[in-house]
Order: structure tokens, then sequence, then C-alpha cells
């Protein structure tokens, strides 16, 4: 049982996790596969109080630095799926399970909207996880969105179980097709269904008759991580202390709104970390 789980690997969550690891609190940070960041491809940065004229790059190796001077390592694990347990909450990893007494949810902002019924079949046929999910459709045809690379694992993974594999790259891509694997240079554009299920993706190529999609994104929506998070204009709506609506869960950085700048998602990683110590001590001594 880990006293908290941060999900998101960029500032907010590094900062989190410093905090955590001063107070002697248990955790894992649980930072995805992203490679390529906004963060990473800044040029310059010129409002970060401190450290002038320093690329994006280059103050994030300053952050991973710091953690690595501190003994704290990053998981490039995807959180899929958190189920509250009452007082503790278990987060899917994909093959992995974690149990914890807090969330500190920091996985930035996502870039793109949910196409048309992507968030109406969840459950029914759509999935973010192929090997969490891929063996209920053995021997069927599926479809696979990727934003990065980790989708073509997957699409490996799913061409041994699976009748058809499309796979969909939306980044650049050198991906070849092979065995029951088909590259579909298309855009998707809605997941169509007859209400209790999936039966095909539009594409701009076309029509693809599925009976699942698997959405590989850089960053999932919040709303489909913790049912029950209060969203404000899309994003985690939280207070001063980046407490969401649900007790134990705190959220910091872009996925808790604008402004989009690294202090803020610094200090609100702190001011998360430190929400999170007092909630776990309280808690503690409740029990003592």
């Amino acid at each position: 049982m880990f006293d908290s789980v941060i999900i998101g690997g960029g500032p907010a969550a590094m900062s989190a996790a410093l905090n955590l690891k001063i107070r002697n609190k248990n955790f894992i940070i649980l930072a995805g596969n992203e490679k390529v960041t906004g963060l990473s491809k800044a040029p310059s940065i010129e409002n970060y109080l401190g450290i002038k004229n320093i690329s994006g790059k280059d103050l994030l190796s300053t952050f991973e630095e710091h953690l690595d001077n501190m003994g704290i390592e990053k998981k490039n694990e995807m959180a899929y799926n958190i189920l509250s347990m009452g007082d503790y909450f278990a987060v899917n990893a994909g093959n992995n399970f974690y149990d914890a007494r807090t969330l500190i949810i920091a996985t930035g902002k996502a870039k793109n909207n949910l196409i048309e019924g992507e968030e109406k079949y969840l459950g029914m046929g759509v999935g973010y996880c192929a090997t969490c999910d891929g063996p209920l459709y053995r021997n069927k045809a599926v479809a696979i969105v990727s934003e990065n690379e980790e989708g073509e694992e997957e699409a490996r993974f799913l061409s041994e179980i699976c009748s058809k594999v499309y796979y969909l790259p939306l980044y650049k891509s050198n991906f070849q097709e092979f065995n029951n694997v088909s590259v579909v240079k298309g855009k998707p554009k809605s997941v169509i269904g007859n209400g209790s299920k999936i039966t095909s993706l539009s594409t701009s190529e076309g029509n693809i008759d599925v009976d699942a999609v698997f959405f590989i994104r850089n960053v999932l929506p919040v709303n489909q991580l913790l049912e029950g998070l209060e969203l404000d204009d899309g994003s985690i709506k939280v207070n001063r202390t980046m407490a969401t609506s649900i007790s134990g869960v705190y959220a910091c950085g872009d996925c808790a709104g604008k402004p989009f700048q690294i202090s803020k998602a610094v200090g609100e990683g702190s001011i998360a970390a430190l929400s999170a110590v007092k909630y776990i001590d309280s808690n503690m001594e409740v029990k003592l």
C-alpha cells in the first residue's frame, strides 16, 4: 500500500514527488510513455523565476537531475483506470495494479478532443488499454488509434489473438504492415455502433468494420480516469489546497486548468503533495 500514487511525469508531478519524498512518504510515479512533450520542444523559457535563457529540454533535465539526486524514480507506466475502494484507491496500470491512500493527478492537458461516439461506447467496444481488454476480442477484428509509438507494441500483441488489426498512427510513423495488421493512413472521424456495441470506425478513408477500437493517447481524458471527478470547462475542479471533488484525490498542473505555466505547475504540485501529507497523517492518527 502506497501513501500516494502520482499520475503524470511533468513539472507538477515531479514537484509533488519531491515534496512527498521530503516528508518521508511512500509513493510511486506513473509517468506514462510520452517521450516528447510541449515543454521539451520549447526553444526558450523566460518566465521561470531564477533561471534565465533556458530551453524546455534543459529545464526538464534540471528537474530530472534533482529527482535523481533525491533517489526518486519515475515508472514508464500509464494509469488507465482508478477505482475507489472506500479508504484507499486501486490504480490499474495495464499489467500492474497499485493501491494507495491518496492520489495526485498531474496528467497535463489532453490536446485532442474525443471523437464522436468514443465516450458513448466506452466499455462497449471502446477502450484505452489493449493489453487489458484485448483478450475480450479474441478472433475478432479490432482497430488501434495511436498518438505515439506505444500503439505499435499493442498492435503486435493484438495480432497474436485477433483475426484482424487495423492500425491508425496519428504521428510520423514507419510502422510496417505484417501478418494480419494493416496500417490505415486515414484519420478517425467517429465510432459507429448499434446502441449496445460498436460496429465500425469511420475514418477519412472510409469505414472499417471492427468489434473494438483502442485509443492509445498521450494523455488520457480525465473523466475516463476516475469516475466522479468534478470538471470545470474540461479541467479538474480543485480548491486552493488542490483537493478535488473526491476525498483523498488532488490535482495539479495543466489538468487543473489555466494558466498553463511551468511555475504554476510546480507550485501546485507542492501544494497537492503537502495537502496529501496532511490527509494521510490525519487519517493515520484517527486509526491509532
